[in-house]
Order: structure tokens, then C-alpha cells, then sequence
């Protein structure tokens, strides 16, 4: 028999957790946690996470965000470029047992679920047995790098198309080697690939000099954002160990300002800021 969450009743939140469609099943929610802080999840994400059953979450997924659901049973499916990770299908067939034991199931996702997260792996096994499943939306790692390192992907005059992409390829598959044709390339799970995205794209015609940010624990205590130029990403990133985020485009280039207390102008590549507010 499936477990009920109970729901709080306030006056001020109106998302409501409607049965499921199947009697067999609970419903499945796939919620984007976001890039990393836990106030950085949506109002709507963090109401649903309070009233899970059971958290099927990332690796990558903070203990300040797993503190939002303390009454859910919390199962960890981590997946980690590089790392050891829990197989597709494994998580899968997880994602359906656990719906047939409880009433409300959470898949939290770091970033947004519909992003290099897999999730049409995981519709398709949900559909499949006629299980509800909802998404809602989590901030990606592209947009909150942009905005701690206050440089917007796009520009007027100068970038005018973003493309998001990843060198990462499923068990099996050929090495991706194109690489998307725009004015600013924001690259995911980066810091292995960078220096070969760096050869590609100085082989293609890039000037050495194009801008680059690279942020490492987007959001985190612990984040990091460097400046250099695409010639010095042909080095690679050894220095950074995190999740890694590379923006490379000419809208990327520094404007000329005044710095806060603790932060530097840098023309090296060196470190830029340490401490996230």
C-alpha cells in the first residue's frame, strides 16, 4: 500500500498535489534544484519537496536542499562526469518502485531537469507504465554563472545567439566533436573537455584572445570564477576539481568598472572571486 503525505493547509500556497491518474501508482515530480544553493530552488519546487514521500536526488545536491524535505526517505542516484554513477536504468526502475509504494515520489535534479538531465530517458519509462509525472523547472547552471560573474551571455551588437552544449556522450557513443556555430558557447560539465574545446575552436578560426569565464560550484560557498582567454584554455583546468561551467564569446569580455571589496580586475586568468553573498 502506497504512503500519503499529508499537505499543509495555509491560506497562501496554492499548488496542490492532485491524485494520480493510475491507482497503481503515485505521481512522480522531476524538480530542478537549481545550480546549487538551496534558496536558489523555486517557490513552487521547494512546496512539492516538502510534501514528498521519497527524494530520489542527485549527487550533486546540496544537504542545505535535502534539509527542505526532512520527512521524506532520501535515496541518492548520483551521476558525476567521471565519476562512479549509479546506472540510467537503475534509476529508473527505482523512480517506478518507488511510485508504487508511496503517493508523491520526487526526482530532484541539480539545474533544470529538461537540460542535459536525462529526462527523456525518465519520461519514457514513467509513460510507459501510465505513471503521472510533472516537471517543474529549476534555474540552470548557465544563468546563474552569468549572473555571478555579472557578464550576460548575450549583448547588444556583439552576441546575439547562445548555444549550451555538452562533450559528454552516453556508454557506447562516438566522442561529440562539432561544436555548436554561435556568438557565445556556454559549455556544461567542462573541465575535462575544455582544452580539446579550446583546440577546436582556435582550429575553426577563434582568436586566441576571445574571453572566456569559467565558474566552478556555481552558487556554492566554495565557488570559484576565473577569467583568461580561449588561448590559455588550450592549457586545460587542472586547477579546478568542481562542476565546471565554460562561457566563451566575445560578449564574456570584462567591462571596464569599479570592483567591490575582495574583488580584482584579472587579465591572467588568475582567481577573480572566492566568496558567494
Amino acid at each position: 500500500m502506497r504512503s500519503t503525505a499529508a499537505v499543509p493547509a495555509t491560506s497562501t500556497d496554492t499548488t496542490t498535489v492532485p491524485p494520480s491518474a493510475s491507482g497503481d501508482f503515485g505521481k512522480v515530480w522531476l524538480i530542478g534544484a537549481g545550480p546549487g544553493a538551496a534558496d536558489l530552488i523555486t517557490v513552487r519546487g521547494a512546496r512539492i519537496l516538502a510534501q514528498a514521500d521519497v527524494v530520489l536526488h542527485d549527487a550533486l545536491v546540496t544537504d542545505d536542499m535535502l534539509a527542505l524535505c526532512p520527512q521524506a526517505i532520501k535515496i541518492l542516484v548520483g551521476k558525476r562526469c567521471g565519476k562512479l554513477s549509479t546506472a540510467q536504468q537503475f534509476i529508473n526502475k527505482q523512480m517506478v518502485d518507488s511510485a508504487k509504494k508511496h503517493a508523491l515520489v520526487v526526482r530532484l535534479k541539480g539545474g533544470d531537469p529538461m537540460l542535459f538531465g536525462r529526462a527523456d530517458e525518465e519520461l519514457r519509462a514513467l509513460e510507459l507504465l501510465g505513471i503521472e509525472v510533472e516537471i517543474i523547472p529549476g534555474i540552470t547552471a548557465a544563468l546563474a554563472a552569468a549572473a555571478s560573474s555579472r557578464q550576460p551571455l548575450t549583448k547588444r551588437g556583439v552576441s546575439r545567439s547562445v548555444a549550451f552544449f555538452t562533450s559528454s556522450t552516453a556508454p557506447g557513443e562516438a566522442d561529440q566533436t562539432t561544436i555548436p556555430n554561435c556568438d557565445t558557447l556556454v559549455q556544461y560539465m567542462g573541465g575535462r573537455e575544455a582544452a580539446t574545446t579550446a583546440q577546436r575552436l582556435l582550429a575553426q578560426g577563434r582568436v586566441s584572445s576571445t574571453p572566456v569565464v569559467v565558474v566552478e560550484n556555481c552558487s556554492r560557498d566554495n565557488e570559484r570564477i576565473f577569467r583568461l582567454e580561449l588561448g590559455r584554455l588550450e592549457g586545460g583546468l587542472a586547477q579546478c576539481e568542481g562542476p565546471v561551467l565554460v562561457m566563451i564569446g566575445e560578449a564574456l569580455r570584462e567591462r571596464v568598472r569599479l570592483m567591490a571589496t575582495g574583488d580584482s580586475l584579472d587579465v591572467d586568468g588568475d582567481l577573480e572571486r572566492r566568496d558567494v553573498a
